[in-house]
């Protein structure tokens, strides 16, 4: 069952030391001290709306661990709950506190959880398939909720997945379903800084219905120690968000560094470091029949990436029903992306530069074609992006392939200087008019 506000009053005085709890000479505990909120400049590109800043805070709680790897979810709640409005909560340094409970935290308001210690998931594959929380997107679930308004969290800690256990589950079933570490779901102002994020089980972050939130240095790791492969695990997915700003991090995973999922506008990303990824994506959209999937409004800026799959991609479904694998399939779904801006990426061992496809999911492109996406793509800008691919495709750099020029135009593409291994620059290309007077399309 999910821990609620009723079990955290007779569990406060067991939880909580208070700021006011110094030792003998006067000074405060060890382990105990406050964090300085960051608050790191967002800077070269803003969304165009401002963040406000966050007031100074009134009360301190900080949590103690029971140890020995019993659940905390108890002591965090409680003292979340004590300090809610208006607090600063700490975990402690050189402290591991164990969640073993999905927390609903969509209540915060103007408070600070300072993670200086370590916050691990437990490895219950079976209790949190069944009490993490549905995200309904992409059966997406999480360990917990964050949200409310005007929100900090940083500390420079680290919160671990134990995603083990999970690659190798996955291995066995592909329908199982995985939480996602970090879920940013319904904040409305509010600011992520300074952490490590270990080993999630699926995407490390989503951002779900929220607005005004700004991810800065956060660093992002953690692979399988076994044969099985740590899938899926995007750096952030936006969804249904606006105003979010994600900078000066560093992602090593393998899957999308970052993704714009459905209705993400008004996005900030840069200064990144990409390793092992699929690219900075738009999408995939268009996936379910009768939504409307809009992305607008996103600016790309000083990506750095290397080992992946793409550099810059757009990834749409067909007008038709396909499936790329047996849990992620779709198609015939609406909408738009528009205003789409890549500017400075630096590639090395990628295996597309930039790929933009309408036949996501679809590997008959006859078929795609006879079955245009009912999702447009236009305005798009690509520039000043330069390195070397992988061997993969070469002598192709690039796919641009659209399923039909009726609702795939106005693309840009300028000062790209990207080779492959044998020094070509070729593009797959198809569809998108005016193409090949900015890019060299191999011939069919």
């Amino acid at each position: 069952m999910f821990i609620t506000a009723f079990v955290a009053v007779a569990l406060l005085q067991a939880s909580i030391v208070w700021s006011s709890a110094f030792d003998d000479a006067g000074v405060i505990a060890p382990g105990g001290r406050p964090s300085e909120r960051p608050n790191h400049a967002i800077a070269p590109y803003k969304t165009g709306k401002p963040l406000v800043p966050s007031p100074e805070r009134n009360k301190t709680c900080i949590i103690q661990s029971h140890g020995n790897g019993l659940d905390d979810s108890d002591h965090i709640l409680s003292a979340i709950h004590e300090c809610n409005p208006g607090g600063h909560v700490v975990f402690q340094k050189n402290q591991t506190y164990t969640v073993g409970t999905a927390l609903d935290l969509t209540f915060l308001r103007s408070i600070d959880l300072d993670i200086q210690g370590t916050i691990v998931f437990s490895n219950d594959t079976d209790y949190w398939q069944a009490n993490s929380f549905n995200q309904t997107f992409q059966n997406a679930t999480t360990f917990f909720q964050l949200g409310g308004s005007d929100v900090n969290v940083y500390g420079g800690g680290t919160l671990d997945g134990n995603g083990q256990v999970w690659y190798d589950l996955y291995a066995e079933d592909i329908y199982i379903l995985r939480p996602i570490l970090f879920g940013t779901i319904g904040l409305h102002g509010g600011r992520i800084e300074d952490l490590n994020l270990r080993y999630s089980p699926q995407w490390y972050n989503l951002v779900a219905n929220s607005s005004n939130v700004v991810f800065s240095n956060i660093d992002i790791a953690g692979g399988s120690r076994s044969k099985n492969p740590a899938k899926n695990t995007d750096g952030w997915d936006t969804y249904r968000s606006s105003h979010i700003v994600i900078q000066n991090s560093h992602i090593d995973n393998g899957d999308d560094c970052v993704s714009f999922k459905p209705n993400s506008t008004d996005i900030v990303v840069q200064n990144l470091i990409c390793n092992g990824s699929h690219g900075i994506s738009v999408g995939s959209l268009g996936q379910y029949i009768g939504e409307v999937d809009i992305v607008k409004n996103i600016y790309v800026y000083n990506i750095t990436l290397s080992n992946a799959t793409s550099g810059a991609r757009i990834k749409v479904w067909p007008g038709i029903s396909s499936a790329l694998s047996g849990d992620l399939q779709g198609g015939g779904g609406s909408g738009a992306v528009s205003n789409i801006t890549y500017d400075g990426m630096k590639i090395s061992n990628v295996d597309y530069a930039i790929e933009i496809t309408q036949c996501y999911g679809q590997k008959n492109r006859t078929l795609c074609e006879q079955f245009p996406s009912n999702l447009t793509i236009s305005s798009v800008n690509l520039r000043n992006f330069y390195g070397k691919t992988s061997e993969k495709y070469d002598p192709l750099v690039g796919s641009l392939i659209c399923s039909s020029p009726s609702v795939c135009g106005n693309i840009t593409i300028s000062d790209v200087n990207v080779t492959s291994p044998s020094g070509t620059n070729l593009y797959e290309c198809g569809n998108i008019d005016g193409i090949d007077k900015m890019v060299d399309c191999m011939e069919k």
